[in-house]
C-alpha cells in the first residue's frame, strides 16, 4: 500500500504543476480557460486527498498487508470477500431500470417514472433473493 500513497503523491504534485502552468500559460494569452484548469486543480485535490486517506489507512492497519510483502503467497491476501448470487438475474434487471432513468433524466422524464418503479423490484428482488426459490436459507 505504501507504493499506491507514494503514487498518489506524485500525482498531486504533477497535477499541481501542471495546474499552475496551464493557469499561467492561459492567463498571458488573455484570459483564463476556466474548463481545463478546473479540471487539472480538482485531479490535484483529488489526489492529495486519496494520498493522506491512503497514507492513514496504511499507518493505522498495523502491518504490511500480505500484497505488499514480496515473500507472501497468493494465498496468504485472499479472504472471503463476501456471499454472491451464482445465477442471479436481478443485477441485470438493476442495470437496465438504472439505464432507463438515465435515460429519463436525459431525454424524457417520464420515462423515469416507469423505470423507477423496476429499479424498486430490482433492489427488494436481489436482496431477498435468498429467501425464496432454489437458493433458498
Amino acid at each position: 500500500m505504501k507504493a499506491n500513497v507514494n503514487l498518489f503523491w506524485i500525482l498531486a504534485v504533477f497535477f499541481g504543476l501542471v495546474a499552475v502552468t496551464y493557469i499561467f500559460w492561459t492567463t498571458a494569452a488573455g484570459r483564463i480557460e476556466w474548463a481545463g484548469s478546473t479540471a487539472l486543480t480538482l485531479s490535484a485535490l483529488l489526489s492529495v486527498f486519496l494520498g493522506f486517506y491512503l497514507n492513514r489507512v496504511h499507518r493505522h492497519q498495523g502491518g504490511e498487508l500480505p500484497e505488499d510483502i514480496l515473500s507472501s503467497n497468493i494465498d496468504d491476501g485472499d479472504p472471503e470477500l463476501g456471499h454472491f448470487a451464482p445465477w442471479s438475474w436481478w443485477p441485470i434487471v438493476m442495470a437496465g431500470a438504472g439505464a432507463l432513468i438515465m435515460l429519463g433524466l436525459s431525454v424524457g422524464f417520464w420515462i423515469a417514472f416507469f423505470a423507477a418503479p423496476i429499479l424498486l423490484v430490482a433492489v427488494i428482488g436481489w436482496t431477498y433473493e435468498f429467501y425464496r426459490g432454489y437458493h433458498a436459507h
